[in-house]
């Protein structure tokens, strides 16, 4: 079983790579990669769930984009060099999965979706895990 999450940063700093981290350690791919203008960037994935509905009160998750150990699974937006980008710094941005119930998952037939800031208060990208994150909602069909 799958699922479907959008991901949205939400006017991020002009002038940086963001893309989407797949693998982990020495395999890593970007995917995605968006150039910065200064307005919303939008991303998508698809990662694979896990468990039993019967039995799990949560689902788990997996796939080559998820990271970090249960229960705290996360996916990454790279930027900066960490996306490819020729500069002398980079960054991620952890976005958390926790929070999504297979009572979502049941619900979300055009997936979930999630807004993150983009630009910290120091005018920098934001990074490191989102704080405040606002969760998971299940997103409008089109």
């Amino acid at each position: 079983m799958t699922l479907a999450l959008h991901i949205t940063v939400q006017t991020p700093p002009a002038g940086l790579h963001y893309g989407l981290q797949k693998g982990h350690g020495g395999k890593v791919e970007i995917e995605q990669i968006q150039h910065s203008t200064g307005q919303d960037l939008h991303f998508y994935w698809i990662i694979d769930l896990k468990g039993d509905k019967q039995k799990d009160a949560a689902p788990g998750f997996g796939g080559p984009f998820v990271q970090g150990a249960p229960p705290e699974k996360f996916l990454y937006v790279n930027i900066g060099t960490y996306a490819g980008q020729q500069l002398h710094a980079g960054w991620r941005l952890k976005i958390p999965l926790r929070g999504i119930t297979w009572e979502m998952v049941e619900q979300a037939t055009a997936g979930l979706e999630t807004y993150v800031q983009g630009t910290a208060k120091n005018g920098a990208p934001t990074c490191a895990t989102v704080k405040p994150f606002a969760g998971w909602k299940i997103k409008a069909s089109l």
